[in-house]
């Protein structure tokens, strides 16, 4: 274990309140660091993961060689993607919850990234001393920039800028198909064909891939097989002591250089390419003049395009620590002034519409969340000076099954995230600029309401379903939409459903219901008398409701179970077309959750054939659509397939 301490001068700024512990996990090594100020980086360690069971053992492991300091926010780059709570890295064992991993430490914040996002993201902060240009070409101001670098794996990311600052990429371009270029690469590309049966870039250019090409050539060229590991490779190339390592460096440099093009016509990288990792930097003066460059520049008819395009080696010995600190940086500004998570944005939303009583309660939440989630009931209701019911009634008001769940999604949106935001559309935006912003703001509203999800709420509207004898689906206006679909899609897993969009039939169905039916009602606002008044009928007749509406509407008052979609729109300007695609997403959700389960022991999922006129009728075949009768009977109307089958109710 070696420990040291490295300030970029010129970089650093006024200590942090408490020190920031940055991380840079690969398949072989951890490193860490205490970041003291913006570029002060002590106390820098680099373990081994062989020696430590999980990333929580190496973690612990480090903060016991420091000398008592208070660690509350730290970030972490990991050689893996980066996909909601559970991290299992690919070139290696670790597998880790991050929410789970941020409670055993005790940590306010736990940031974790891909490490190649992490390092663009250094990129803005890296001075020509930090860097070393290879070839020609000049980068253009304000233009895309993409990054690759090989090591265990070969990871890869871009740039974009936005405005005053920048958006990183995630990326996993490295697994891209390998394509060789001439006779030696399809000989190495034979090789490695009868190990595995994809090849992709990340093969070759890496480590591992480095002793796959040296291994490849000597079998080729019949020579004495040694068990070299690519440093040994690396060293012996650099030594001029062995020619099928010569051979071995030649061809990784310009395989990467293969690479570095592709990334660079993928990404329109006119800002330049940038190379990072644990290899390409520790082979200096070799790799300027390697034919990683030339290899670049060889692009046919893009010739000349790529030619315009500099490549540079990053040789910042910290440049992934840079990045995080700034990913980190971003994320507890936008903590300070938009704390907490999605559900704070909802209790934000309503205040003005809670009862005095509650009112105290969301004022606590807010100005103490992180406080919230460890405090005992009776602490929470003293401190509001309110009940433990209101408290209990104030989680529940929000979606909510009670204040374990409140805290479970309080905490899992303060462990770190990216913010989701809102463009506007402006008078000056093209066909095509309005065109991205419609349905960016779209994705963002998604990301929201998947923010907000409650799995157990989803599960008991899919339970209440399956149980019903009928389902009745009622909403108004332009949310009538939903409902009529709502209704093809349960009728099509053989449910009897119905749906209601004229507020007098609302009324007179809800009048006949029995305690065997169930109700899902959908309302923006979730204020609207008509559906508030057949909501109370319904419940009268002691049908089970499902409300899909605002957080803390009357509806949601008066639902069994509450579905949470908080989206604003102004109806005054135009139709509300991203909240009514939320409703139907939801409604997705349900249709799936219901399909699934009725599938369970390999039963159909039809009680009944479904009427074939209800799906938009093709021309086909008679052998065709016989083949066609026959699925029918083995497939619901809801696909399976779709990603809405894998929402979950976990938000970073």
């Amino acid at each position: 274990m070696e420990t040291q301490s490295i300030s970029r001068s010129g970089n650093t700024s006024a200590q942090y309140a408490t020190p920031h512990l940055l991380a840079d996990i690969g398949g072989t090594y951890a490193r860490f660091a205490l970041e003291m100020g913006r570029g002060d980086f002590q106390y820098v360690t680099s373990l081994l993961c062989a020696d430590y069971s999980d990333f929580y053992a190496a973690m612990c492991a480090y903060l016991a060689t420091l000398p008592g300091f208070q660690i509350e926010h730290a970030a972490v780059a990991i050689a893996n993607p980066v996909d909601g709570d559970m991290v299992s890295m690919t070139n290696y064992h670790w597998r880790f919850s991050i929410e789970e991993v941020r409670q055993k430490l005790g940590f306010d914040t736990l940031l974790i990234v891909n490490d190649f996002t992490a390092l663009a993201m250094a990129l803005p902060r890296l001075g020509p001393n930090d860097v070393q240009q290879i070839g020609g070409g000049s980068p253009r101001k304000q233009s895309v920039i993409g990054l690759l670098g090989p090591g265990s794996g070969l990871g890869t990311s871009g740039l974009i800028p936005a405005g005053d600052g920048w958006i990183s990429l995630g990326s996993e371009g490295g697994h891209t198909s390998f394509a060789p270029r001439d006779e030696r690469e399809i000989v190495i590309l034979r090789y490695v064909w009868k190990h595995f049966e994809h090849v992709s870039f990340e093969r070759l250019v890496s480590g591992p891939g480095l002793e796959l090409i040296y291994r490849a050539l000597v079998e080729h060229g019949q020579g004495l097989m040694r068990e070299l590991s690519a440093p040994e490779i690396t060293q012996m190339a650099l030594d001029q002591t062995d020619t099928y390592c010569i051979q071995a460096l030649d061809v990784f440099c310009s395989l990467l250089g293969t690479a570095a093009a592709n990334l660079a016509v993928t990404l329109g990288a006119m800002g330049g390419i940038y190379i990072g990792g644990g290899i390409v930097p520790r082979l200096g003066e070799y790799f300027e003049k390697s034919s990683f460059r030339a290899r670049f520049e060889q692009k046919g008819r893009f010739s000349r395009y790529v030619a315009a395009i500099p490549t540079f080696v990053i040789t910042a010995e910290q440049a992934t620590f840079i990045g995080a600190s700034a990913i980190l940086d971003a994320q507890l500004r936008t903590l300070n002034t938009d704390p907490g998570s999605a559900i704070l944005g909802q209790i934000r939303r309503i205040r003005a519409d809670l009862s005095p009583a509650e009112l105290r309660v969301a004022e606590h939440v807010l100005a103490h969340a992180r406080a919230v989630v460890n405090d005992p009931i009776a602490e929470i209701a003293r401190a509001a000076d309110v009940s433990q019911p209101t408290v209990i009634r104030f989680c529940r008001s929000l979606g909510c099954e009670g204040l374990s769940d409140f805290k479970l999604r309080l905490a899992s949106g303060l462990t770190g995230t990216v913010p989701v935001t809102h463009i506007q559309v402006t008078d000056d935006d093209s066909a095509l600029e309005l065109g991205a912003k419609v349905l960016g703001n779209t994705a963002s509203a998604i990301l929201q309401v998947r923010s907000q999800l409650n799995r157990d709420m989803i599960e008991r509207a899919i339970a209440l379903i399956n149980r019903a004898n009928r389902i009745e689906f009622y909403a108004i206006g332009h949310y009538g939409v939903v409902a009529q679909d709502a209704q093809f899609k349960f009728l099509r897993l053989g449910i009897p459903s119905i749906a209601h969009t004229d507020s007098r039939l609302q009324l007179l169905s809800a009048s006949v219901l029995s305690d065997q039916d169930v109700v899902v009602i959908s309302s923006s606002s979730g204020r609207l008398p008509e559906l508030l008044e057949v909501a109370e009928k319904a419940r009268e007749r002691g049908a089970k409701i499902i409300a899909i509406a605002a957080s803390h509407s009357p509806l949601i008052r008066k639902a069994d179970v509450a579905l949470i979609v908080d989206h604003v729109e102004d109806v005054t300007t135009h139709l509300p077309m991203v909240s009514r695609i939320l409703h139907l997403l939801v409604i997705d959700m349900l249709a799936v959750g219901v399909a699934m389960g009725r599938n369970l022991g390999g039963t159909s999922l039809m009680r009944g054939e479904a009427d074939e006129r209800l799906d938009e009728a093709k021309v086909e075949s008679p052998a065709v659509n016989a083949k066609k009768s026959g699925a029918r009977n083995q497939a619901p109307g809801v696909s399976l397939a779709s990603p809405l089958a894998k929402l979950t109710s976990h938000s970073r």
